[in-house]
């Protein structure tokens, strides 16, 4: 069992009970999540959102399409990134701490750092890695988080749309109950794609369980 989370009289966890906040009044995501579809691990622009490509990134994406995605990274074991971990359907587990949020995956076992210290994105991140480096703040009870420096071998789904070095992904997570996380996620590229463009989804709190 989970400890410290409500629960109705029969015993299930009550998911609509109030979001927990943490002692200086923030909404505390902490907890076990999943999204409970696949289909923006899929295609992040599942909901028919408007994606306008320059003509590289849409000459790439469409070779991904027609090969069924075979280079995608993990078919050679190599992780998932920010965006398709945050579609990702198998459990992560957020540890919300003073300064810092800590997102743990189960698929791939990996992980990534939030900074909420108010430190800022460094200016030209030197080393481009999975999940780049990410900064966080509160906008009331909203966390928006800013990603750069992230791995140009990464892609932001699994259908193959790509990215340049000047990806910038932006996050919004939102708690407005107990057991459901609506995230947003904003992708902001101009050398790949024309515009920025908007992916939205929730997750689902899951008790009662671990990490395998």
């Amino acid at each position: 069992p989970t400890p410290g989370i409500p629960r109705l009289p029969n015993g299930n966890p009550d998911l609509n009970a109030p979001a927990p906040r943490t002692a200086d009044g923030k909404p505390d995501l902490s907890g076990m999540w999943r999204t409970p579809t696949q289909k923006y691990l899929e295609n992040l622009a599942a909901d028919g959102v408007e994606v306008l490509m320059h003509p590289w990134a849409e000459q790439l994406y469409k070779q991904r399409l027609a090969n069924e995605g075979r280079d995608r990274p993990t078919a050679a074991c190599l992780p998932h990134s920010v965006t398709d971990f945050d579609a990702h359907f198998t459990p992560k587990k957020v540890l919300q701490l003073p300064g810092l949020v800590v997102m743990l995956f189960e698929s791939y076992r990996s992980y990534r750092q939030i900074h909420t210290d108010g430190r800022p994105l460094p200016p030209e991140p030197r080393e481009p890695s999975w999940f780049g480096y990410s900064i966080g703040k509160w906008e009331g009870d909203t966390l928006e988080v800013e990603t750069v420096g992230v791995n140009e071998k990464t892609w932001l789904d699994d259908a193959g749309h790509p990215h340049s070095d000047a990806l910038r992904i932006i996050e919004r997570f939102q708690r407005p109950n107990f057991g459901r996380m609506d995230v947003q996620v904003t992708i902001e590229d101009a050398k790949a794609y024309k515009k920025p463009w908007t992916a939205r989804f929730f997750w689902e709190f899951v008790a009662d369980t671990e990490l395998l």
